[in-house]
């Protein structure tokens, strides 16, 4: 039994519809940010970066969400998460969940966690004015990149697509139309209509 630790709407969710998808079991512990605990010392113990996602495991705690993704695929092979016989393919949505990670998330957070990186107010709002402009051109690139579809590698499903799914979810509170990606849309309406997506966003309704 894994657990993961998570709180709606944030990345995390793309760890747990992963989950979902994978057929493992695994239940799902809420870390509530508007409490603070993310903070508390019983989260910390657990994930001290203080942050979700966190996999608990038997061999030991998972962060980071792209390797929470690649060690779901791996721990479920029959579900087919991700091209596990093809080593440059594996790398190829490794590419894409780690440029997810290292540049549109944080692209996202220079508009809410921007106190990261600056103190002067001045400092913190030009960081929010750029954030539709920065979003947009990571969105450029991965319109740009979906070459076969329907999913982010092609034909094949992978743990790239909820991960895709959950930035896709912020670009509306980023100031930026999803409906000019057009690609990228049609992406985020087939997500919606998963069976494994429906069941986790009516979870978090209830978490």
């Amino acid at each position: 039994m894994f657990t993961l630790f998570s709180m709606p709407g944030t990345c995390s969710r793309a760890s747990h519809i992963t989950l979902e998808e994978s057929g493992l079991p695994y239940k799902v512990k809420r870390v509530d940010f508007s409490k603070q605990e993310q903070h508390s010392q019983a989260f910390l113990a657990v994930n001290p970066k203080g942050r979700v996602p966190a996999l608990v495991t038997s061999s030991g705690v998972l962060t980071e969400t792209p390797a929470i993704l690649s060690f779901i695929a791996q721990m479920a092979p029959a579900a087919k998460l991700a091209p596990l016989d093809d080593a440059f393919e594996f790398a190829r949505m490794q590419s894409f969940n780690a440029y997810i990670s290292s540049t549109v998330h944080v692209a996202h957070a220079h508009g809410r966690r921007g106190s990261r990186w600056a103190d002067e107010a001045s400092s913190l709002e030009d960081m929010k004015r750029k954030v539709p402009q920065v979003m947009s051109d990571c969105f450029e690139i991965i319109e740009q990149g979906f070459h076969g579809g329907p999913w982010v590698l092609g034909s094949q499903y992978s743990v790239s697509d909820p991960y895709l799914f959950v930035m896709s979810g912020w670009l509306e509170s980023d100031g930026v139309d999803i409906a000019r990606f057009p690609k990228v849309h049609d992406h985020y309406q087939r997500m919606l209509a998963r069976a494994a997506v429906i069941r986790v966003l009516e979870a978090e309704k209830q978490a």
